[in-house]
């Protein structure tokens, strides 16, 4: 049985300032849970958003209130053997809040995990694959800048995929800083872009053609989140990859976009959708509708970052693979045992639950202090 349900706001600094097109941010703040049950057994969950309120409907203070106010309430004294039907009662019972809820249903897998001594893949179906590829974000907005830290990263053998979040700057002006990363790296290096709803379509007519161009290999919501017609036209018109993000939140978003005929893929994230079971129901109606994957992150720490890792490792094929480097963005962690990037991607733990293990004083030192 739920013994007692505890939440931190914890806010560890990037290692450089991290730019979309609607906000900067320096510090990254996520909400860590702790279920217990009543023999000491621990499952940690992760609640993450970017920007405070600048990315969605939840930031870092209402994730918090709410796990505190009516979901820990709702979830003491009962059974974590079926995690699925605790989710499902919180679904009935509270409207919204998906981050909240992905949060409580991670740290209820975790403990569950533990409880029976298997990982939470394994709770999910089983892993496929062990180890994901993972892009990382070039994000200094300069382009030599950039050049010079792909470059190194590539030397490394820690990515080999890139991401560029444009949008704040004229199409001209984003186009151009792309291409030029794009000739500097090379046919052997994958370059894609985030633009965060940033164009309108005709915009992203002119943005996409170019980068086609360019040699390009996809775009990430363009248009507003909300204009499927946009996204699917677009998708028809370019042999460019195009990536519907904030369009989608759950299934039934997926099944309307795929419904008007959208031929792109869809980034996959816990958060948006809930949680891991709501993250996997959507890669389901994918897989129906012929629609490409991507793993897509909120820029979670460590205990988000690998909860999404255990669903992703369930799927037989991630088209475009996963940008699961959330971690990689922060200056420091407060698990003892971060995840292991090598290879151009990441390694999804094999031990119980999430694989993880809070490092006590990490977590007391980036704890938000009440005020």
């Amino acid at each position: 049985m739920i013994s007692q349900i505890q939440t931190y706001i914890v806010d560890i600094p990037t290692i450089r300032p991290h730019k979309l097109s609607m906000t900067s941010m320096a510090v990254q703040s996520m909400v860590i849970v702790r279920i217990t049950d009543d023999n000491g057994l621990e499952g940690i969950g992760e609640g993450t958003t970017i920007g405070g309120l600048a990315y969605g409907a939840e930031s870092p203070e209402s994730i918090k209130t709410n796990i505190d106010t009516y979901l820990a309430p709702y979830l003491i004294g009962q059974s974590v053997a079926s995690p699925k039907a605790l989710i499902n009662k919180l679904h009935l019972a509270f409207r919204g809040n998906p981050i909240a809820k992905s949060a409580v249903q991670t740290a209820l897998l975790d403990l569950l995990g533990k409880q029976l001594g298997v990982p939470v893949s394994t709770l999910l179906g089983g892993a496929c694959n062990n180890h994901l590829s993972c892009l990382w974000v070039l994000a200094s907005g300069n382009t030599d800048k950039d050049i010079e830290e792909a470059k190194g990263l590539v030397a490394e053998k820690r990515h080999n995929i890139f991401k560029l979040k444009i949008g704040s700057r004229s199409v001209r002006d984003d186009v151009a800083h792309v291409a030029k990363i794009k000739a500097a790296l090379g046919d052997d290096v994958s370059i894609r872009v985030d633009v965060n709803q940033a164009w309108s379509e005709s915009q992203a007519t002119y943005g996409m053609a170019a980068l086609q161009e360019a040699g390009i290999d996809l775009v990430e919501q363009p248009t507003p989140a909300k204009d499927f017609a946009s996204l699917v036209r677009l998708s028809k018109k370019f042999n460019i990859g195009i990536l519907a993000d904030e369009s989608i939140a759950d299934s039934t978003d997926t099944l309307l976009l795929a419904q008007q005929g959208f031929t792109g893929s869809v980034a996959l994230k816990i958060g948006k959708a809930g949680g891991l079971f709501g993250a996997l129901d959507v890669a389901a109606v994918c897989n129906a509708a012929g629609i490409g994957l991507y793993g897509g992150t909120l820029l979670e720490g460590t205990v988000g970052t690998t909860a999404a890792l255990h669903a992703w490792s369930t799927l037989p094929v991630i088209e475009f693979g996963t940008e699961m480097f959330g971690p990689l963005l922060q200056c420091d962690d407060i698990v003892k045992s971060p995840l292991n990037y090598h290879n151009f991607g990441v390694e999804v733990p094999t031990t119980a639950g999430l694989g993880l293990e809070i490092d006590e004083d990490k977590l007391r030192q980036y704890t938000r202090k009440a005020k």
